[in-house]
């Protein structure tokens, strides 16, 4: 089932992201992990994807394949381009396809010092664009409400973010935040520049320190006073703060659906206990 179709139901989604894990041996976790999230009933869940390696040594489309065979979930596989060349893309798009695989994130990728980039495509408008032309892909996009790390401003994030909607993007999952005002702020100019697919707001509990302060170091978002609070308060806390953002993050969902918005997508980072907390949370409320 391509993604597109389920926000032509009417209904507001449930999804979440993992990752995989980064040795061999600890594939059997993310299965105890999938266990549960599945049983969470999620209408899609996506697969993030590391910049190198091949597709047949790619964790994340074999985890795709599990989720989908396995589960009866839809799998979204991130699928970054900086990294690779057209004819590594070709190899990958062949491989989901093979497996029964629709839907992608087409990203461009983090730059990093220990993969080199290559020349094919600068930018995720230009993966969407390539692969649109041989392939029945749906293709999603992020966007980041309080601007991309590396825009001059919100004006030409926007021209940015309308390209790829042009481009073929049909859903955009939002990168974190923790001011649903900001979130609402950035629906709103988008709404303005013509952009007019499903944007899912994405959403991380914040449960340990050294999340925060991994966040504080990478992350373009704005912390509110009453996250501030929160983080004082409870900083040297493991208990105290894993309640309290969790806590945190179900306020900012409970406000998000009572809002004209298409769904919820969870970043779990791994963890069922917060997905299931989270669904827990809000059960008789979606």
């Amino acid at each position: 089932m391509k993604i597109k179709d389920i926000y032509k139901q009417n209904k507001k989604s449930l999804s979440f992201e993992i990752f995989p894990p980064k040795k061999d041996t600890e594939l059997e976790s993310i299965d105890e992990t999938l266990e549960v999230l599945c049983e969470l009933d999620p209408d899609f869940i996506s697969v993030t994807f590391g910049a190198g390696g091949s597709s047949n040594s790619n964790r994340t489309i074999e985890i795709a394949k599990n989720i989908k065979k396995r589960y009866g979930v839809e799998p979204v596989v991130h699928l970054t381009s900086l990294h690779y060349d057209k004819s590594e893309i070709d190899e990958f798009a062949k491989v989901m396809e093979a497996e029964g695989i629709e839907n992608i994130l087409a990203l461009r990728g983090d730059r990093t010092p220990k993969v080199a980039e290559k020349d094919d495509f600068h930018h995720a408008s230009d993966l969407i664009s390539y692969l649109s032309e041989k392939h029945d892909f749906c293709f999603l996009g992020a966007c980041y409400p309080e601007c991309h790390p590396e825009s001059d401003g919100n004006v030409n994030d926007i021209k940015g973010l309308k390209k790829k909607v042009d481009s073929g993007a049909s859903v955009l999952l939002s990168q974190l935040f923790f001011d649903n005002e900001r979130f609402y702020d950035f629906c709103e100019r988008c709404k303005i520049a013509g952009i007019d697919v499903p944007i899912i707001p994405g959403i991380m509990p914040v449960i340990n320190a050294a999340q925060i302060r991994r966040m504080l170091s990478i992350c373009n978002a704005t912390f509110p006073e009453r996250f501030k609070r929160i983080i004082k308060k409870y900083d040297d806390r493991k208990e105290a703060l894993f309640d309290a953002g969790l806590s945190y993050a179900l306020s900012q969902i409970i406000d998000l659906l009572t809002s004209d918005i298409p769904g919820i997508h969870l970043y779990t980072m791994n963890n069922p206990v917060v997905a299931r907390r989270i669904c827990e949370g809000i059960r008789n409320i979606v």
